[in-house]
């Protein structure tokens, strides 16, 4: 079946971006909702679980979410961030939008390539510091399992939480090709739409833990990303439509 519309399961891109390309050069209509959102948690609460920001030599930030929340949390705490925090980023667009709130060349930045595991060579290196690390409610496990194996002093701390968006709107729209990003896309589409059948959707999943999501719950997924061959979405739908809208 040809394609003609896609659904990405997440807040539309604010610049130039490929999937704007991707609808422009091959005639498809690309939407994007968020199915999930994220919500602040207050700072009333993190006081209740007693973290002592002040004690902290070391922050690890694993997304701008982490970035913002924890800025917004010690604006809320009348905590003054000292000069001398170390800021241990996950990626480069991570420390890139660091730059929102701190002056780059007066703090001390240490910059992954993109997954937990290739920043963890730098923690080990300043094994000595005492790490906080900001996030959601749902955090990978390995990273707290890296964590631990290398040894650190580190405490978690929930500053946000990863909400299902209210997708009722949706309920009598279709599309060819529906976008997960994250397992907890694909518990959004159920606790939405409890019945919903995949009829000739196409299902376009990316990383391991959401196609594992989506196939629990009997769905069957035409696009896998990331592959050698297609290591980004844009680039797995594009060689999809390609293929489907020739026929």
């Amino acid at each position: 079946m040809k394609v003609k519309t896609i659904l990405v399961s997440q807040p539309k891109p604010k610049d130039h971006s490929p999937y704007f390309e991707l609808e422009e050069k091959h005639k498809v209509k690309v939407d994007f909702i968020p199915f999930i959102h994220v919500e602040g948690v207050d700072s009333k609460e993190v006081r209740q679980h007693k973290v002592d920001l002040q004690k902290f030599t070391a922050i690890i930030l694993t997304s701008r979410n982490a970035v913002d929340h924890f800025f917004r949390i010690a604006d809320e705490m009348r905590y003054k961030v000292p000069d001398t925090l170390k800021y241990f980023c996950q990626s480069e667009a991570v420390a890139y939008y660091l730059q929102k709130y701190v002056v780059y060349r007066k703090r001390k930045i240490y910059v992954g390539k993109r997954t937990f595991k290739e920043l963890s060579p730098y923690i080990k290196k300043y094994k000595n510091e005492t790490f906080l690390l900001p996030s959601s409610d749902k955090l990978k496990p390995e990273i707290p399992d890296t964590l631990d194996t290398l040894q650190v002093d580190w405490q978690q701390v929930v500053l946000y939480r990863t909400v299902v968006s209210d997708l009722s709107h949706l309920r009598d729209v279709f599309y060819d090709i529906l976008v997960f990003f994250s397992p907890s896309g694909i518990t959004s589409l159920f606790d939405n739409f409890p019945d919903f059948q995949q009829n000739n959707t196409r299902i376009a999943v990316f990383g391991t833990s959401t196609l594992k999501a989506a196939e629990q719950k009997g769905l069957v997924c035409n696009i896998k990303v990331p592959t050698p061959e297609t290591p980004s979405m844009t680039m797995a739908l594009k060689d999809y439509i390609i293929e489907a809208n020739k026929k």
